[in-house]
């Protein structure tokens, strides 16, 4: 049984991508709108925004572009009152937005890793309550009348499943959204609200251009977005790829400590002995 309500299609939907304006939320944004879907897109720069989504598109109301730093306290909650305040009010969002930096363990400084969590998880709880805050009030309705239920896809990434190297704060911060995801599955289920999670590995984006290792089974942000809707079209709770990769980083999850910590140490690179 599908764990969510299977979304076969966007059309009809009014579909937020929270971090749109580039890698996979872009390609998510432009599945959407070729699926017909009326589109919000949002990301820290306007230029940027333009750029990927100009203003044809936004002058036919297919598209609305939203300015959003996601770590603004409270800017999730402007944007979405302004939303439904126009009546863009979104049934579906992709939380997409985050932020990652290699972290030596020996180098890494105190307020890199601050951001990095601040970005990619303290921000997701300031979304979600903003989320609520219109969904919840709304949910039983939309049940009764038998439309798409409202459904939040939160994007982590296997480095949450263990702590990993070079990712001292990266698979904390993921981690930690993992779980956010699984508590408020548990508690949305039941009030009419879907929550999912993607988890990928590696995908050729402009935060993984800066690693400066082999990145097994890399897949493009295109290849990326469709597996996304395969998913979600499945009624998947967990959405994981390249399959290939994610269901060896599923074994790693469940390896003993000692045997887990010797593999890690394997990956290491001559020089940070």
């Amino acid at each position: 049984m599908p764990l969510n309500q299977p979304i076969a299609s966007l059309r009809g939907r009014t579909v937020w991508v929270v971090g749109g304006s580039a890698g996979i939320g872009m390609a998510l944004a432009q599945q959407a709108l070729a699926q017909g879907a009326r589109l919000i897109v949002s990301g820290r720069r306007a230029q940027a925004l333009a750029e990927a989504f100009p203003s044809e598109a936004v002058r036919f109301e297919a598209v609305r572009r939203e300015v959003l730093d996601i770590t603004e306290r409270g800017g999730a909650q402007r944007v979405l009152d302004g939303l439904a305040a126009d009546g863009w009010l979104p049934d579906l969002v992709f939380w997409v937005a985050g932020d990652y930096k290699p972290q030596p363990i020996e180098d890494f400084q105190v307020e890199d890793a601050r951001q990095v969590i601040e970005t990619n998880l303290l921000a997701c709880y300031d979304g979600l309550r903003a989320l609520l805050n219109h969904w919840l009030p709304l949910a039983p309705a939309r049940a009764a009348q038998g439309v798409p239920r409202f459904h939040v896809c939160w994007f982590s990434s296997v480095a949450g499943y263990r702590g990993l190297p070079l990712a001292l704060s990266y698979s904390a911060s993921k981690a930690g959204l993992n779980a956010m995801a699984e508590t408020s599955f548990v508690e949305l289920k039941p009030k009419g609200i879907d929550v999912s999670l993607v988890c990928p590995g590696f995908v050729k984006t402009r935060l993984t251009d800066g690693n400066d290792f082999k990145m097994p089974a890399l897949i493009s942000i295109d290849e990326a977005a469709e597996q996304t809707l395969r998913g979600l079209a499945r009624g998947e709770f967990e959405i994981h790829y390249p399959k290939r990769f994610t269901w060896f980083m599923k074994v790693l999850r469940v390896l003993p400590h000692g045997l887990f910590f010797w593999l890690m140490g394997k990956t290491r690179r001559p020089h940070q002995d």
